[in-house]
C-alpha cells in the first residue's frame, strides 16, 4: 500500500496544479439508486480527467532533477495530462497511442505541444513501445498508473472525497490499469478502514476480474469497449496487489449500461461524461453491489468526448 504520508505529499506537489474538483448531488439520483449519492467530478478537472494528478506529481519531480523529454503510453487521458504538464514545466512530450485512440484526445495532446505516435491497439504494445522511445531519446517513461508516485497522485482524488462527504460509507472507482482505484483505496483505507471501495470495470475488459479469479495477473487480449479509458490487458504490477488486498469487491457494467449512465447523468445533473468516466456510477446504477441506503461517492473520472460521440451515446 502506498503510504498516507506520500500521498499528503503528492497533494502539496500538485496543489498549484490541479483543481480541488466538486462534488455534485442530485435528488433524483439518490431516488434512483436508493443511496445519498455524491459524484466526484473529476471530468471538471484540467486536462478533463483525474490523470493530471499522477502525471504531474511524477513530471514535477522529475524535472527538478533535470529531465528534459517525457514520454508516455496512453488511450488519451493519461497523454494529454503528460502534454499538458509537460508544456507548462517547459520540457518535451511524446505520446505513444493506440491506433484506435479517440480523436478528440489525439487532437488535445497535440494542442497541449504533445507529440503523438500511433502503435498497436493494447497497453502491452504501446509500453515497450514508449520505453524504447525514452531509452532511445534519454527521456523519462511516465507510467500511466504502474508507478507509486501516479498512484500517489490519484490518491489526492481520494483525500479530498474523504474531506467533502463526511460521513462517507461507500466509494465507487473506476478499473482500468488499477492506478485511480490502488491509489483512492490506500487514501480511503488509510484515512477510515470501515468504508467500503467498490471497484467497477467493463465486462468486456475484465484482466483485472480475471486476475482477481486466479490470484495473479491475467493478461487478455484488445479488448472492445466504449470505455476507452478502461481498455487495458493486464493489471499493473503494483496496483494489482494492492486492488487484490484492498479492495473490497468489483463488479462488472455492460456497454449499454454505461452509455445508459451518460445519458441519466446528462438528464439529472446536466454533465456530459466520457464512457469511462461513467463506469463507476454504472456499477452503482446497476445495483449489483447490493448497497443501499448508504452515504455513497463515485468518481466520474474523465469528460473527454466528442460531441458527435456523445450524441451518439443520448441517442440511444
Amino acid at each position: 500500500m502506498i503510504g498516507l504520508d506520500k500521498i499528503r505529499e503528492a497533494a502539496e506537489e500538485i496543489g498549484g496544479v490541479i483543481h480541488r474538483t466538486p462534488v455534485l448531488t442530485s435528488t433524483r439520483l439518490n431516488e434512483r439508486t436508493g443511496n445519498e449519492v455524491f459524484l466526484k467530478g473529476e471530468h471538471l478537472q484540467k486536462t478533463g480527467s483525474f490523470k493530471i494528478r499522477g502525471a504531474s506529481n511524477k513530471i514535477l519531480k522529475a524535472v527538478r532533477t533535470g529531465t528534459s523529454h517525457v514520454v508516455a503510453a496512453s488511450s488519451g487521458n493519461h497523454g494529454q495530462a503528460v502534454a499538458y504538464i509537460a508544456g507548462k514545466s517547459g520540457v518535451q512530450a511524446t505520446i505513444v497511442v493506440p491506433e484506435d485512440a479517440s480523436p478528440v484526445k489525439i487532437s488535445a495532446i497535440e494542442a497541449y505541444g504533445g507529440r503523438v505516435v500511433r502503435c498497436g491497439l493494447t497497453s502491452a504494445e504501446r509500453i515497450p513501445e514508449a520505453f524504447r522511445i525514452a531509452e532511445e531519446t534519454g527521456g523519462l517513461f511516465v507510467p500511466p498508473y504502474d508507478d507509486p508516485d501516479i498512484i500517489a497522485g490519484q490518491g489526492t482524488a481520494g483525500m479530498e472525497i474523504i474531506s467533502q462527504v463526511p460521513g462517507c460509507e461507500v466509494v465507487f472507482v473506476p478499473v482500468g490499469g488499477g492506478g485511480l482505484a490502488a491509489g483512492i483505496v490506500c487514501a480511503v483505507k488509510q484515512l477510515n478502514p470501515d468504508i467500503i471501495v467498490i471497484g467497477v470495470e467493463p465486462e468486456t475488459a475484465d484482466d483485472t476480474k480475471q486476475s482477481l479469479e486466479s490470484g495473479i495477473r491475467v493478461a487478455i487480449g484488445p479488448t472492445r469497449t466504449i470505455a476507452d479509458g478502461l481498455r487495458t490487458s493486464i493489471p499493473g504490477e503494483l496496483t494489482f496487489p494492492i486492488l487484490q488486498n484492498h479492495l473490497d469487491r468489483l463488479i462488472m457494467v455492460s456497454d449499454e449500461e454505461i452509455a445508459e449512465a451518460c445519458r441519466l447523468l446528462f438528464q439529472a445533473t446536466k454533465q456530459v461524461v466520457e464512457p469511462s468516466g461513467a463506469v463507476a456510477f454504472a456499477g452503482l446504477l446497476s445495483g449489483r453491489s447490493g448497497i443501499t441506503g448508504k452515504k455513497t461517492a463515485a468518481v466520474l473520472s474523465g469528460g473527454n468526448v466528442s460531441a458527435e460521440g456523445f450524441s451518439e451515446i443520448l441517442k440511444a
